[in-house]
């Protein structure tokens, strides 16, 4: 694997034909999904190579090719094949919506969208597929029968021979990828990731975690999502590690069993999965996990103690923007500072520009090896936006207020869109949901805030706490140091908060809400 310290000269393609000659190309059950049976790296090998000639009897050199499909090793394999044959693969968020797909399409300039008819009718997204505009839609069902007598001999006498003259020749700066942004805060944007900036990334992390064939990694981390695609999916195949894919975050239950049955190693989760994955295990069900890493999101205190008393295990937390494939800082497990998110990765740099109203720490601005090549944005479709920022050309605004303090270690105080300026002041809405989950440990909250005339903007809290007061708040935030204007003025009980489909609290759909109350 190349250093991320000097310029990558790999592909995903080259990166997993290095792998399997370091750990085996024919060593049984290196990755497994719902399907029966297991994949070799051979497996993954042929059908990356197949599915990348499918592709490209139907695309066109350089063609951003959309990719509609759940966490599966033929998934995976597709968008490897894709890039192989100078196809763009853009993994396509099918929790977003049909109009949040339609806005995808036209920022990276979809215009042919290759899925699957039975996942289509498993995950009921049939009338959201048709819905997409001007876009032609190729199932792996119909593309199977175009793999003629002529590609079969090519594949066995020639490809799978000599994989690397089999297709042509990789350029390691060239988009291996584009992933979308959520929309949370507008159209969705395409973020354009090099081959270059995901295996520098894969390579920061196992500096980290040096992650090997001893380690099974469970990803149930959807791949349009860049922490399921590199921390839960390239990791392993660049590591040799075995990889357990499955299709939804979101079962609970089944993915505390798989845990235990698959006996793995290795856990990927935002804060509010590791929650409920917590509330659904049984106390052995976790016994084998050596590394739990949590990302994309705040990780609650009350989680992390949760974990430590009832399976004994630290949570690592870390923190990434997908403009950065995603990784930028993660805690060590011999040097984890709770309350942080860890320190820089290897080759991250970054820069903290001071923010009016807003006394500690400054918005970060990240640059390093990992970075995206540019966006896409929906205004102006397919044409490449290079990085940049207030920091200069090459520089990342992560839209974070953070602080870094003395050993390193980085702190996440709160997205800059996600502070409320109440009655003058600056207020975080992560510290207001600190609050809260220190008043009420065992339930789930979120805060937002709406306009009012009197003090500029109002707090409001969603809970699904039906008995937490505002007194309760106010006791809590009193404990923790924390100003009284920091306590909601309003709360509203829900049964569950809405989440999208990285596992982030859907807060715009909380903000329409309380705007409508």
């Amino acid at each position: 694997m190349s250093d991320f310290t000097h310029p990558a000269r790999d592909t995903l393609f080259s990166a997993l034909l290095d792998a399997a000659a370091r750990h085996g190309r024919r060593a049984p059950g290196q990755w497994e999904d719902m399907k029966p049976g297991a994949y070799s790296y051979g497996e993954i090998i042929k059908m990356a190579l197949a599915l990348g000639r499918l592709g490209g009897k139907v695309t066109a050199p350089g063609e951003h090719v959309g990719v509609l499909m759940p966490n599966m090793a033929a998934s995976v394999a597709l968008l490897i094949g894709l890039s192989a044959f100078h196809r763009i693969p853009c993994m396509l968020n099918y929790t977003a919506g049909a109009e949040g797909m339609r806005d995808a399409c036209r920022a990276a300039g979809i215009h042919t969208v290759i899925t699957s008819r039975r996942f289509l009718d498993k995950a009921g997204l049939v009338e959201q597929a048709a819905a997409l505009r001007n876009v032609r839609l190729l199932y792996l069902e119909d593309l199977r029968k175009q793999f003629t007598l002529a590609d079969k001999l090519w594949l066995i006498a020639w490809a799978l021979p000599f994989p690397r003259l089999a297709v042509p020749r990789g350029d390691p700066e060239a988009p291996a990828v584009v992933l979308f942004t959520s929309g949370s805060e507008g159209k969705p944007k395409g973020v354009v990731l090099s081959h270059r900036a995901l295996l520098a990334n894969v390579a920061q992390v196992m500096r980290i975690f040096p992650f090997g064939p001893g380690d099974t990694i469970l990803n149930a981390l959807p791949i349009f999502h860049s922490f399921g695609l590199t921390a839960g999916t390239l990791i392993a195949l660049v590591s040799g590690a075995r990889l357990v894919l499955y299709t939804s975050p979101l079962h609970f239950k089944t993915i505390a069993e798989l845990v235990r049955d698959k006996r793995c190693t290795v856990l990927f989760g935002t804060g509010t999965f590791l929650h409920h994955y917590a509330r659904n295990a049984e106390a052995d069900d976790f016994k084998s996990l050596k590394v739990v890493v949590a990302g994309a999101e705040k990780l609650a205190d009350s989680v992390r103690q949760t974990w430590r008393r009832r399976f004994g295990i630290e949570i690592m937390e870390g923190y990434g923007a997908t403009e950065a494939a995603p990784v930028l800082a993660v805690n060590h497990p011999e040097r984890n500072r709770p309350g942080t998110v860890g320190q820089l990765l290897p080759g991250v740099e970054a820069r903290l520009i001071p923010v009016p109203g807003i006394e500690r720490g400054g918005e970060l601005h990240v640059r390093g090896p990992n970075l995206m090549s540019g966006y896409y944005r929906f205004d102006t479709p397919a044409l490449l936006e290079p990085p940049g920022s207030e920091a200069g050309a090459g520089w990342h605004d992560t839209g974070d207020v953070a602080d870094l303090d003395g050993d390193g270690y980085l702190s996440i105080l709160g997205r800059l869109k996600r502070f409320a300026k109440v009655a003058g002041e600056m207020v975080s809405l992560e510290v207001v949901e600190s609050i809260a989950r220190a008043a009420s440990s065992e339930a789930s909250h979120a805060a937002t805030s709406v306009s009012d005339a009197a003090r500029g903007e109002t707090i409001v809290l969603f809970t699904t706490d039906s008995s937490l007061t505002r007194e309760q708040l106010s006791a809590a935030a009193k404990s923790l140091g924390h100003p009284e204007i920091a306590v909601p003025r309003r709360i509203r009980v829900i049964e569950e908060l809405p989440t999208l489909g990285s596992g982030k609290v859907d807060y715009p759909r909380l903000k329409e809400a309380a705007a409508a109350s």
